[in-house]
């Protein structure tokens, strides 16, 4: 695995215009960067993830290749590495950590690039997940300086269907009295082992349940995914930065910024950058319509929906055909 690097950002005036104190932005990189600094890839974190979650898109002979590309990896704020409730000195920790935007992260990352490697273009951008809401905000506020993106399962911007799940699974975790308004001294388990069952059903499509591939992933049966996978992974993360991220993913929006007030339509107009946008024909979360809509509404995007029974995990690596599918995707947008 890469080493984790940190950038010190200091205290940063958030878009809300709030604070966010002591900020960092956590990232990784592979490769190195060319002469003409004309090989930068970047990649994002999808909800909950870190940047090692990431490194099964990159490789020797894969289309984001070291050898060939300088790849710089971004930890999503909320993630526990970069800035995030449990991590965030005082008095921005905890419960009193402030709502950071999309647009939030993205200009940290930027000054990153910058300011660390004097970057200014963009080969590529992508990502799965809250990673591709990312990579769409990249291609939109910096139009100019992204050559390529490639947003895989997830959307420029959250839908009203999206948005009631996000509601949901919050009301679940802070329903449980230990969550006492952010402020626990113990993790509230019976919220977060209750938030994993809820959210189980969203991720997998129903041909996934139906045809019962979590035994692909190892688990026995249902109630056995249920516990060793989802109550698993709630447990194993802080409760704090799962609201976190749940609000930035669930105010994401391109055109949501002084740029383009709020104008979706004329935000994706202004995505010149070669696209291959690559939602999954099965994702709950992100349906393919609104992929179709987006590439539709941009003046140099190819929709190439993925083939897949694997729902929103189309774009999470555990499956091999998809995984080769959006490498394929990968290679043919680099070559043009």
């Amino acid at each position: 695995m890469a080493e984790t690097r940190i950038f010190d950002a200091g205290d940063v005036t958030l878009q809300s215009g709030q604070t966010l104190h002591g900020a960092v932005i956590a990232y990784a990189t592979h490769g190195r960067v060319n002469a003409g600094k004309s090989n930068v890839v970047l990649c994002f974190t999808p909800f909950s993830a870190r940047h090692s979650d990431c490194e099964y898109f990159i490789g020797a002979r894969k289309a984001i290749d070291p050898g060939k590309h300088f790849v710089v990896v971004f930890d999503t704020i909320g993630n526990g590495l970069s800035s995030s409730p449990s991590n965030a000195p005082s008095p921005s920790g905890g419960a009193h950590f402030p709502n950071v935007s999309v647009y939030d992260n993205v200009q940290l990352q930027r000054r990153v690039l910058t300011e660390v490697f004097g970057v200014e273009r963009i080969a590529l951008a992508f990502g799965h997940s809250m990673g591709a809401i990312q990579t769409y905000h990249w291609a939109a506020l910096f139009p100019d300086r992204v050559e390529r993106i490639a947003p895989i399962c997830g959307s420029a911007r959250t839908s009203i269907h999206n948005a009631a799940f996000l509601d949901g699974m919050r009301a679940v975790l802070t329903a449980d009295p230990a969550w006492q308004g952010g402020e626990y001294d113990r993790p509230p388990e019976a919220g977060l082992r209750a938030l994993g069952r809820a959210w189980a059903p969203w991720p997998p499509s129903q041909g996934f349940y139906r045809e019962e591939k979590f035994k692909e992933l190892g688990f026995d049966s249902l109630e056995d995914f249920l516990t060793g996978y989802w109550e698993r992974w709630c447990l194993s993360l802080d409760a704090n930065n799962i609201l976190s991220q749940i609000w930035t993913w669930r105010h994401a929006d391109i055109s949501d910024n002084p740029l383009y007030g709020s104008n979706f339509e004329d935000a994706l107009a202004a995505i010149s950058a070669r696209a291959i946008v690559l939602p999954s024909m099965t994702d709950t979360y992100f349906p393919p319509e609104d992929g179709e809509y987006e590439a539709a509404h941009m003046p140099n995007a190819e929709f190439r929906p993925i083939p897949t029974i694997w729902g929103h995990w189309a774009g999470s690596g555990r499956n091999p055909t998809d995984a080769e599918f959006i490498d394929r995707a990968l290679k043919d947008l680099m070559a043009l």
